[in-house]
């Protein structure tokens, strides 16, 4: 589980980017973590993999504090970043460095990741495209079985083959004691993924919630004439698709991006639906 309690972080002391802020997060769940550019996603999952520390306030995984990075932190935790950089070496010399840090590495598993995502085995890495050294490092990072991923941006430099195998591989990898963490602003990726949505801007967090949750509270649909309950809606060449309460017997398919635009223009109206502190 990551608990984060009370943390405040800024990048200096008149800069504050989150101040007491509160997450829990258990695990089973691959959680999405929305934001437009800038809103703190990179900053807060940093803060969680021990890469930056916060002035105020603490954030732990399975019990153990993030800024201490201790080794038995760093073993069970991977987390990819946005840029991938990797060194000038084989695919077998860079397994045999790295993977002996994560005890549950499974060396066939990263093969098969390599082979779904049409990477050669015999390659020099540091002469690879930026996708696929994407690519790779999402292969090793599922391989090493740690108790917790997180991945900035992690569709960044992927074509549209290689995100559906992304998602099949990450659907293939979930365990109900694995927490997986996607955080990116490029919302339609997530679609169909993710357990959890979370929405952060300004460093605040807007909504954190189930799909199940937003399922039932919240409907996603075309506007229908005389409807004037939407809490946010956006014209599309079809018609004007709309986001409104839920009448507590309809369903409907859960709209990342009409969610997140409505968390971020209009959330006093998302607030009183979920009942947001």
């Amino acid at each position: 589980m990551i608990v984060i309690k009370d943390l405040t972080y800024g990048y200096h002391s008149r800069n504050t980017l989150f101040q007491e802020l509160n997450l829990t997060l258990p695990p089973g769940k691959v959680y999405g973590l929305l934001g437009k550019n800038g809103a703190g996603k990179s900053s807060l999952i940093k803060n969680m993999a021990g890469l930056i520390f916060p002035q105020t306030g603490s954030c732990t995984i399975n019990g153990l504090e993030a800024r201490h990075r201790r080794p038995e932190f760093l073993a069970q935790i991977f987390f990819i970043p946005e840029e991938c950089e990797l060194p000038p070496v084989t695919i077998p010399a860079f397994l045999r460095i790295y993977s002996v840090f994560y005890r549950s590495f499974d060396e066939g598993a990263f093969y098969e990741y390599l082979r779904i995502f049409n990477v050669p085995e015999n390659c020099q890495l540091d002469k690879l495209s930026f996708g696929q050294k994407k690519k790779i490092h999402i292969a090793f990072a599922l391989a090493a079985n740690t108790n917790v991923l997180i991945m900035d941006e992690p569709t960044n430099g992927l074509d549209i083959p290689s995100k559906i195998e992304f998602r099949e591989i990450i659907t293939r990898t979930r365990r109900h004691d694995k927490i997986t963490i996607m955080s990116t602003h490029q919302v339609k990726d997530l679609d169909g993924l993710i357990d959890s949505v979370i929405i952060i801007d300004q460093g605040r967090v807007l909504l954190s919630a189930d799909k199940e949750e937003i399922g039932q509270k919240l409907y996603f649909g075309d506007k229908q004439t005389g409807d004037d309950t939407s809490l946010y809606g956006i014209d599309t060449p079809a018609g004007r698709r709309i986001v409104r309460r839920n009448n507590g017997i309809e369903t409907s398919t859960l709209d990342l991006e009409l969610l997140f635009n409505a968390a971020i223009y209009n959330l006093p109206g998302i607030r009183a639906v979920f009942q947001t502190q």
